[in-house]
């Protein structure tokens, strides 16, 4: 198992236990990705650590003054 953190600007777009599905986007410095419909997107990732699973699990959802966080869980 693989987790990975997503930033959502807005609640109540996804919850707990959910499945989701995800899409790569790739740029120069390695790929991100993006919890669609366009819910929330994730950071940078090196092209050796990028992720084999389209689908996961929502496992977290954390809120802090700097907006919310979803914890997502793959399969790899």
């Amino acid at each position: 198992m693989r987790t990975i953190e997503f930033k959502m600007e807005r609640p109540g777009l996804v919850v707990t236990g959910q499945e989701v599905e995800i899409t790569e986007h790739e740029a120069d410095s390695g790929c991100s990705y993006i919890i669609e419909p366009a819910v929330a997107m994730s950071g940078c990732y090196k092209g050796r650590d990028r992720l084999k699973s389209r689908t996961g699990i929502i496992r977290e959802i954390k809120h802090n003054d700097r907006g919310y966080y979803v914890i997502a869980e793959f399969e790899e």
